[in-house]
């Protein structure tokens, strides 16, 4: 005899499975460029307008941290309206995460902020998926070499913008340009694929004269084991921009890489 009860509870559990797994595969499948621009944007809204307004309905038990410390946004730097005078954005597919370069002139209270921001693989809401973790790097006066219109002036006078595909580095070329600048602090026979030319912004600090012979290898510091590296890639640009602990102070250093070579370097050091 069908035990129709043993039927329909298994069409049950079956459907409730295939309705969590296309709930699942449309949060992954969501992780584009212009989702992630999307969500970017008003992550950069937010900042604009001192409220978290414009990313309330991507943000539930987001981990939110400033300069590598559990902060509450409600009182971070995102409760602050700043008037952002230069943005860009990478993205990066692969994780569902983006990082954000913001610089702020105001001769007031200048700042030059960066953020990783990472969105949930799992979990959506209609207008896309949450924001699991947002981590903020806050430069102010007093920051290492810090000069936020020196920043502003030559950031906005770069070029960063898409590699034609044909000449895009891969994901692993990318990181490993990035990893063998990091690891030169620690070990100097490591081999950088430095580019030329190449321009390092260092704080307000610029390197470029605008030869062709410009340069990256001016130095850095010796027997420095940068750790605890976080990497946001975005191989359509050639970026990856690396949050890591130097020594023991929160530090970005972002990287544009072109033919395997580095032709931009941005970096950003938390002094506390």
């Amino acid at each position: 005899m069908i035990n129709f009860n043993i039927i329909n509870m298994a069409w049950s559990y079956t459907h409730v499975a295939a309705l969590v797994l296309g709930t699942i595969q449309t949060a992954s499948a969501a992780c584009d460029r212009a989702t992630l621009q999307n969500i970017t944007n008003s992550y950069i809204a937010a900042q604009t307008s001192g409220s978290v307004a414009p990313i309330s309905s991507f943000i539930n038990g987001t981990d939110y941290r400033e300069n590598n410390k559990t902060a509450a946004i409600s009182s971070g730097i995102l409760s602050q309206a700043l008037k952002i005078d230069h943005n860009r954005t990478t993205l990066d597919t692969t994780q569902c995460a983006s990082y954000s370069e913001l610089i702020v002139a105001n001769s007031a209270h200048p700042y030059v902020i960066g953020t990783q921001l990472y969105l949930s693989n799992s979990m959506t809401t209609p207008e896309g998926p949450l924001i699991s973790k947002i981590d903020t790097l806050v430069t102010d006066q007093g920051d290492w070499l810090f000069n936020a219109t020196g920043t502003l002036y030559w950031a906005s006078r770069e070029n960063w913008g898409p590699i034609e595909t044909a000449s895009r580095d891969s994901r692993q070329t990318i990181q490993a340009a990035a990893d063998a600048y990091l690891d030169y602090f620690r070990d100097k026979s490591v081999v950088v694929p430095w580019g030329t030319p190449c321009a390092r912004l260092e704080g307000g600090v610029y390197t470029g004269k605008g030869a062709a012979t410009d340069s990256c290898n001016v130095g850095v510091p010796n027997d420095i084991n940068l750790t605890d590296r976080r990497y946001i890639i975005d191989e359509e640009t050639g970026e990856v921009d690396v949050f890591l602990s130097f020594v023991s102070s929160p530090d970005s250093h972002e990287f544009r890489v072109e033919g395997g070579k580095l032709r931009f370097v941005h970096t950003l050091t938390v002094m506390e």
